[in-house]
């Protein structure tokens, strides 16, 4: 039984109520960069996928770290309040996906055939891959209270990703449209946005069971602090345009704390990628 919600989201059949879906969901992209579809599994599945995730959240391993909002080192050469200067605290936490058994709901539903079509659909690409990574390719973002992604842009072009369980308060999503371009990075208003003005920041609070698909390699984005005593849990499911792609080990043993012997080899064969 699939664990999306296909009489709401009929992804698996081609016809007219799925062109409309995607006709709306590629609106979206254009407009804002970003599509969240509620409700996109079924009440089971959600509540499977949210035992998964409490379960392995012991797992996560976490770091926190000083960073900009472009994942870069420090210019002294810039003026003070550039984007490349202002530096904020960000915590990951993260469950890699070797640790997610293969009959659980949330692998169930990233080994959808159905849904990896229906995102490049979106896209407006002819195909999307199961990302090559032993560890990143599907994962559970975990932030406990106290806890924040601050601004920042991503270094890949989009993310799939699924809301398992809500914090209590906070955990809020905000993000600034396009607010750069591969011709302008708005140096203005992205540091205007870090200085506190909310004048192009979208905010969005979605439920559990919510699928989102973001661009966030132009869109100024983040996590709002976590409230109360719950934490905030996050899918990832990691595609890729090109098959066998792998992240640079390093960058995996700072997010897991630890890389396999497979990054090693794609090091050496040139398979690597930067990812979030």
């Amino acid at each position: 039984m699939s664990v999306i919600d296909l009489a709401r989201y009929p992804i698996d059949r081609p016809g007219p109520a799925r062109d409309a879906l995607i006709a709306e969901c590629r609106r979206q992209l254009a407009e804002t960069g970003c599509v969240v579809l509620e409700g996109f599994v079924t009440p089971d599945a959600l509540a499977s996928m949210n035992a998964e995730g409490r379960e392995l959240a012991p797992q996560a391993h976490f770091n926190t770290t000083q960073t900009n909002c472009y994942s870069s080192a420090d210019d002294p050469s810039l003026p003070e309040g550039h984007p490349k200067r202002v530096f904020m605290e960000r915590t990951n936490g993260f469950v890699a996906g070797d640790l997610i058994e293969p009959d659980t709901a949330v692998r169930g539903l990233y080994e959808s055939e159905a849904l990896r079509m229906f995102v490049a659909a979106c896209m407006e690409v002819d195909e999307i891959h199961e990302y090559g990574d032993p560890l990143g390719h599907l994962v559970f973002n975990v932030l406990r209270p106290g806890t924040q992604h601050p601004w920042h842009f991503d270094n890949n072009d989009f993310i799939v990703t699924l809301l398992t369980q809500k914090a209590d308060a906070g955990g809020k999503f905000e993000y600034c449209p396009r607010i750069r371009s591969e011709q302008d990075e708005n140096i203005g208003s992205v540091a205007a946005t870090l200085a506190g003005d909310d004048t192009l920041v979208h905010r969005l609070d979605p439920e559990p069971g919510s699928l989102q698909i973001f661009y966030g390699r132009h869109s100024l984005h983040r996590v709002t602090r976590i409230e109360g005593d719950r934490e905030r849990h996050t899918l990832i499911l990691g595609y890729s345009d090109t098959p066998g792609e792998i992240a640079d080990a390093e960058r995996t043993k700072r997010l897991f704390g630890r890389a396999t012997p497979e990054h090693e080899r794609a090091a050496r064969e040139g398979r690597e990628r930067v990812s979030v």
